[in-house]
């Protein structure tokens, strides 16, 4: 009896070991299921600036997933780097800037890099340093705007429309500071690069800042000493894309990636998280 009892607790116990194996394979096989599931979405690697455009693209990365992308945001603090990393391929496309900004690059650097989309506009502001009003500014007050020849015009517009300037006839979207044809406060207008003006704001009088910067720094629009009309030829003409390498605009996965940011539920993201500061336009 003993030695029956014996051979049974032995079968017993193979039999449970073989059930627990077969578990741990089926476990293992499924883990390795759900790895190769992952390996096969096809990566979308796109040089974003981390607010607003990090963010946006951040929000449909699940859609993506769905329709067999895997969405991957790489973030930059500047507007030279990400297209520079597009023109080489080690993006697929970027989201970062507006198109006047781009034909500038591409003219400065022989680069080949085309919009593909339309997204957003972000309104420009002036925003207070040392002084917290326009209206105030003292005789040489320092005025910082950035550098880059699309932004600096548009910076330059915005002080014209306060009045604190006055450029001339035609200057328009090229302006620089030596198209400053009145100046009677004789503001001193320092050039910094666009990331930089942010930082400097409690060095300065006013700045004018692009709204990522801004948003960057905890500035809203709505504290903003001036901002830029909807009605303003800045409004017209700086609409934020989404850019990729000349040849790749129909690859698929461009596709899927514009037609997921271009939907409903993005359009709500950014009206609701940003209040004004950014405004879609599809």
């Amino acid at each position: 009896m003993k030695g029956k009892f014996i051979i049974s607790l032995i079968l017993s116990l193979s039999i449970v070991g073989g059930l627990l194996a077969g578990c741990g394979n089926n476990a293992a096989a499924g883990k390795k299921a759900d790895t190769d599931s992952a390996q096969e979405l096809e990566v979308i690697k796109v040089g974003a600036s981390i607010t607003p455009h990090a963010e946006i693209l951040r929000s449909v990365s699940d859609e993506l997933e769905k329709q067999g992308y895997k969405l991957e945001v790489v973030e930059y603090n500047d507007y030279i780097i990400p297209n520079t990393a597009l023109e080489s391929g080690e993006l697929d496309a970027n989201y970062i800037q507006h198109l006047p900004y781009l034909e500038d690059f591409n003219k400065e650097n022989g680069t080949d890099i085309v919009s593909v989309a339309d997204i957003h506009y972000e309104p420009f502001g002036i925003y207070a340093g040392k002084s917290d009003s326009l209206e105030n500014l003292k005789e040489g007050a320092v005025i910082a705007v950035p550098n880059d020849t699309t932004n600096e015009a548009r910076a330059l517009l915005l002080l014209q429309d306060q009045g604190l300037i006055k450029l001339k006839e035609n200057a328009g979207l090229t302006a620089t500071v030596k198209d400053i044809a009145d100046n009677p406060k004789n503001f001193e207008i320092k050039e910094l690069e666009a990331a930089q003006v942010p930082k400097a704001l409690q060095d300065v009088d006013v700045a004018a800042i692009n709204t990522n910067y801004a948003l960057e720094a905890n500035l809203k629009l709505s504290d903003a000493l001036a901002s830029e009309g909807a009605d303003s030829l800045a409004a017209k003409t700086y609409a934020n894309i989404i850019a990729v390498k000349e040849g790749n605009e129909n690859a698929e996965k461009i596709k899927a990636l514009i037609d997921a940011v271009k939907s409903e539920q993005v359009k709500k993201f950014i009206e609701d998280k940003y209040d004004g500061a950014v405004v879609p336009i599809f």
